[in-house]
């Protein structure tokens, strides 16, 4: 199963380019497309339910080609009844396409969601071809550090670092993003730009996370497409992206394209699902189908006749079998003991 693609925008998530982003991926997934967006970020806001349905809107209306199925997901904060932990609020994650995390606080979307279940399902939907997007908040969170914007321009802390998700460790990239990177609010009085703590405290941020880190600064309503599975970088939107090495920029202006292996030396992890806990990859793996994706008992019999073929190496029968049912709409996804059917469409 292929990789999924991993996109981040600078900002303006229901702008023009943003939505240009979301469609140019909906684009590659099967229609109707499976969108879950997380309210974490956002999770200590009143109206985080909101937030996230202000997105939804928006792409029920700008992907309505791809007749989207969408799921607010109120995984808000550990050891709460909207707790990232539990397997109700989270399962719409089992059978997303397409997975977004956008506005809020950058810390608290990584203290309520690092060693949760969701972040691992997040993870495993991935690596089954699952289509992720953060914007604003989220797209720092994701990074190996992390720069706490509202602990510094705020509430006034000393700069320092935090660390992120990491998601890129599970591939052996490390990645930090700052969006935002090029605003403009403070006008001619006040830098704003760096995700507005400014030139100068981004620097101070920049000294402190190691030398092997490799930071994305993206300007607003500009994000940047990444597809693993062909090792290659798309920057999309009005603007630039930035990659940052020890606190040097190179700017990549909308676009451009250029190849993974320039944020560093890009692997699969090996096997497939290590990293991610057993438990959460077992439920990824074997999630029951939802009402309207259960196959005929004709598919299941072929599928077990395809299964039996494949234990004892015959890969004839087992490609014939694999044909007949996708004429029938279907299409087998193989584990390493077993199967799971999906639709063909799917």
């Amino acid at each position: 199963m292929p990789l999924g693609r991993i996109a981040f925008l600078g900002s303006g998530e229901t702008s023009l380019a943003g939505g240009r982003i979301f469609e140019a991926l909906a684009r590659l997934l099967p229609s109707p497309v499976r969108i879950a967006i997380l309210e974490t970020p956002a999770g200590f806001e009143l109206n985080s339910a909101q937030v996230a349905g202000r997105v939804g809107e928006f792409l029920a209306t700008r992907l309505q080609n791809y007749k989207p199925v969408i799921d607010i997901v109120p995984a808000r904060k550990k050891a709460s009844s909207f707790s990232p932990d539990d397997p109700e609020i989270i399962e719409p994650l089992l059978y997303a396409d397409m997975i977004f995390m956008g506005p809020g606080s950058p810390t608290y979307a990584i203290r309520h969601l690092r060693d949760t279940l969701a972040w691992d399902l997040i993870r495993a939907r991935h690596r089954l071809g699952a289509t992720l997007i953060f914007a604003s908040a989220a797209t720092i969170s994701i990074g190996a550090h992390a720069l706490p914007v509202y602990e510094i321009y705020k509430v006034g802390q000393d700069v320092h670092v935090v660390g992120g998700l990491n998601l890129f460790a599970d591939y052996g990239l490390h990645l930090s993003f700052i969006p935002h990177w090029n605003n403009a609010e403070g006008g001619a009085d006040l830098d704003t730009s760096r995700c507005f703590v400014g030139m100068e405290r981004f620097n101070q941020w920049c000294d402190l996370v190691p030398v092997e880190n490799t930071t994305l600064g993206l300007d607003e309503h500009t994000g940047i497409i990444m597809d693993l599975e062909n090792g290659v970088c798309e920057v999309s939107g009005i603007s630039s992206v930035s990659i940052v090495r020890e606190c040097d920029p190179e700017i990549y202006p909308s676009g451009s394209k250029f190849e993974l292996r320039e944020l560093g030396e890009f692997a699969v992890p090996d096997p497939l699902q290590s990293g991610i806990r057993t438990d959460a990859w077992d439920m990824v793996v074997n999630a029951p189908p939802l009402e309207d994706d259960k196959p005929s008992k004709q598919v299941i019999a072929l599928a077990e006749k395809r299964q039996a073929a494949r234990d004892v190496k015959d890969w004839a029968e087992s490609d014939r079998l694999r044909d007949e049912i996708a004429a029938l709409g279907w299409t087998v996804q193989d584990g390493r003991d077993s199967y799971k059917l999906v639709r063909g469409d799917r």
